[in-house]
């Protein structure tokens, strides 16, 4: 029985032209991120399970992640996320180095879900986050360095919008305003999370459920109402609570006067199923119709070292995948043709009396800092443009007996069909027509 040569159900093979996509957009996440300088970081592709359960969900434990007993007998899994990992790590050195703490990574993920369109079982994630930073301050830089980057790209605010809540808003609405217990409030963050999600008599059922008195309910209604920051802070003031919105308030007076009111909406489904969120939380959305849907996701914690017996330390960080991103890039059509590879200079020979120069000019052109592709054998001359063609290169040179013998080599532009003879001790010219 042959094998089967299609990758693992919900992975990819990256050859070489996918693999030149996965390069652009990882560049442009840590140019981003080194921007501001974040610092990057890695960890191990293994974590005991132990410390998913401390962190994750019931869905990730029981049903999403890839886990197994080595040999060792330790329960170990394949990494679903980073932020585990990265909370691991700072517990570690966070009283040892400099505060805001602020790294990245690229991390490789695995997670057993129903493959489909923006969601695989392996992808890569762009993680971004600031530990130790009290205030708004790193809530403001965490959401200028979403928009970097997806400026970055070509995107603007016809492309993209940025949903935001703050959970201490949701917080007041929930305990001080309607004045429910604990339990009864964690079921209605589950609602809010579902609201746009269901039919309006899906979410109206789920409401009823929870027996709320008719004050709760009608708050309630009124909160999920809400269009924009200034109805919010509107409710909030004729509620009586308009100074503990203060901080929300100043967030959003800051990111105005930056530049990020064409992003930033106000949303108060938007609430983020972890629960280690305490402060904004938010998620960036593709405003195109044939692609609406979230592209990343995060907020600001203030106990995830806690699971490590460690005293509070205030963070913010979000998470962007690989999958999302490109389709988010290809649906706008951001995307650069990156279907051919990049070379400055084809090297092509017609005699095997040229093999060894054509080896010595590939490796000068190297040593100037320009990428060389050398044919390697001998090339007939109605295949030296074609084939120059499919590798991307710039500029093409051939090298035969004639050349040889009277000391130069002759290059074209491929761009401007423009032909040049240079000599072999001439190739300071070689090098101003490849920076052209």
């Amino acid at each position: 029985m042959a094998l089967n040569k299609k990758p693992y159900k919900g992975t990819r093979d990256f050859f070489p032209a996918d693999k030149r996509v996965q390069d652009y957009i990882f560049n442009k996440m840590r140019s981003s991120a080194e921007a501001f300088a974040f610092e990057g970081y890695e960890g191990p592709m293994l974590e005991e399970v132990a410390l998913y359960k401390a962190k994750s969900g019931e869905e990730l434990i029981n049903e999403q992640i890839y886990s197994f007993e080595d040999r060792g007998n330790r329960f170990v899994a394949i990494r679903p996320e980073m932020t585990p990992t990265v909370a691991r790590m700072v517990a570690q050195v966070h009283r040892e180095i400099p505060k805001p703490i602020k790294w990245y990574s690229i991390p490789n993920l695995m997670r057993y879900e129903k493959p489909q369109r923006g969601r695989l079982r392996e992808h890569w994630q762009f993680n971004c986050d600031i530990f130790g930073e009290v205030g708004r301050s790193s809530e403001i830089e965490i959401l200028q360095l979403i928009t970097h980057l997806f400026n970055s790209f070509g995107a603007n605010s016809e492309h993209f919008e940025i949903l935001i809540n703050d959970r201490e808003i949701v917080n007041i609405v929930f305990n001080d305003l309607m004045k429910i217990d604990e339990e009864t409030s964690y079921k209605l963050y589950k609602i809010v999370d579902k609201a746009k999600k269901v039919k309006p008599e899906g979410l109206e059922k789920m409401i009823s459920e929870l027996n709320l008195s008719s004050e709760a309910e009608a708050i309630f209604k009124k909160y999920l109402s809400l269009q924009n920051f200034e109805e919010l802070f509107s409710f909030l003031e004729e509620k009586g609570y308009g100074e503990k919105s203060n901080g929300f308030k100043e967030l959003f007076q800051i990111t105005s006067e930056i530049g990020l009111k064409d992003y930033l909406v106000y949303d108060p489904t938007i609430v983020r199923g972890l629960d280690y969120y305490t402060g904004i939380v938010f998620e960036v959305f593709d405003k195109n119709p044939e692609n609406r849907r979230a592209l990343c996701g995060g907020g600001a914690y203030a106990n995830l070292l806690q699971i490590f017996n460690e005293n509070p330390v205030p963070g913010v960080g979000f998470g962007l995948g690989d999958v999302t991103l490109t389709d988010f890039l290809i649906t706008h059509k951001l995307m650069p043709d990156l279907s051919k590879n990049e070379v400055d200079l084809y090297l092509t020979f017609q005699s095997d009396r040229a093999v060894a120069k054509n080896f010595e000019l590939a490796n000068k052109v190297r040593e100037m800092g320009f990428k060389s592709l050398n044919s390697l054998e001998t090339i007939k001359f109605k295949k030296v443009f074609s084939n120059a063609d499919k590798f991307g290169a710039r500029f093409v040179s051939i090298l035969g007996d004639k050349e040889l013998d009277e000391g130069f080599f002759q290059v074209k532009n491929l761009a401007t069909k423009e032909s040049f003879d240079i000599k072999f001790s001439e190739l300071d010219k070689l090098r101003e027509l490849l920076n052209a």
